[in-house]
């Protein structure tokens, strides 16, 4: 068995292992990790070997720290990315070059069809009627999209969003509320076959499946890095979050908004942003918890997205393509029936 796992930020881990009486057995490491001593690759290899086949990732990285001698220096992986490269070739996972990309950039929809939409591609990629595709959104209205298990009255201001022009959607991933603010914002959707993050932790598949984008902020000049569980952000602060959602139909549901413009003060009286969590950010005001991708870069919102799209096609070998007429019918269908309704938008009152 075979198994691969591209630290977020860090170096790549290779494993080939087999299976005698459910057992892992002949355990080889490489990768492009540094290491020292030298030695201490076969004391991973000797700790992994004898690890029975059904080990969760949390034994085998113990395993591999308390392996190791005592001066070993590990620099660009650790233990648990040992653990999650193995556990990921016992479940036989794919990577990113055993598929066909497409990225998708099609004309601006409603709020509720971007969510419509989200669930139908995620649906036909996990079908497999669909190849696993990159989206990026485009906006014409603003809107504040809140995570799928949020009070709708505990987030949103109402009067603040009416006043400002807000429509208020519910999403079906979890996760925070996100002010949608047409043109100020870069939102982007992955729809991936599950195999792609199998053998990861929900933690660690949000990392590997949004490093691509890390790559792309970093080469405008951005730090940018992943800040577990969900947010992209940099020293000066939070550039945005991400959310995710498993479907039955064996597909994963990624998306990402970060912030390109942003009036803190209108955010601050259409969220209803609580004092806890501002405290748990260590900050003062909403206002501050998000440094925008415009006044770091300079560039125009177009120019970033043009940069993201070149980044992944780079890596992934991806290819345009579009939304079909039977997809956009479907998800029209799914806003008549879920989005628009108000027993949807209010399931956590």
């Amino acid at each position: 068995m075979h198994g691969e796992y591209k630290v977020p930020g860090g170096k790549l881990v290779v494993v080939d292992l087999e299976l005698v009486d459910a057992k892992i057995a002949n355990f080889r490491l490489a990768g492009d990790f540094f290491l020292e001593p030298d030695e201490a690759l076969e004391n991973i290899n000797a700790a992994v070997n004898g690890l029975p086949a059904d080990s969760d990732a949390a034994s085998i990285a113990a395993a591999v720290r308390a392996g190791l001698p005592e001066n070993a220096t590990l620099l660009g992986f650790s233990p648990e990315a040992v653990a999650v490269a193995i556990r990921r070739s016992l479940s036989k996972a794919t990577s990113w070059k055993d598929y066909d990309w497409e990225i998708v950039h099609s004309p601006a929809v409603s709020p509720r069809m971007h969510l419509a939409l989200d669930e139908v591609l995620a649906a036909e990629v996990g079908e497999g009627h669909r190849k696993p595709t990159l989206r990026i959104w485009e906006w014409n209205e603003s809107a504040v999209v809140i995570g799928s298990f949020q009070s709708l009255k505990n987030e949103v201001d109402p009067d603040g969003a009416a006043k400002y022009g807000y429509d208020v959607v519910r999403r079906i991933s979890g996760g925070g509320a996100m002010m949608m603010e047409k043109g100020a914002v870069i939102t982007y959707s992955l729809y991936v076959p599950a195999e792609l993050v199998q053998g990861m932790s929900f933690a660690d598949s949000y990392a590997f499946l949004d490093e691509w984008v890390l790559e792309a902020l970093k080469s405008l000049g951005i730090d940018a890095s992943y800040k577990p569980l969900n947010d992209i952000t940099s020293p000066t602060g939070k550039i945005g979050g991400a959310a995710q959602k498993r479907l039955g139909s064996g597909a994963v549901l990624h998306h990402v908004t970060m912030s390109y413009d942003m009036d803190g003060e209108v955010m601050a009286q259409v969220l209803r942003i609580g004092r806890e969590k501002l405290s748990d950010k260590g900050i003062a005001s909403a206002a501050k918890r998000v440094d925008p991708l415009r006044s770091q870069t300079g560039l125009s919102r177009a120019e970033i997205i043009e940069r993201m799209k070149q980044t992944f096609t780079t890596m992934y070998a991806a290819t345009p393509g579009d939304i079909t007429p039977e997809e956009y019918a479907k998800a029209e269908s799914l806003v008549e029936e879920k989005f628009a309704t108000e027993a949807w938008l209010t399931r956590v009152p």
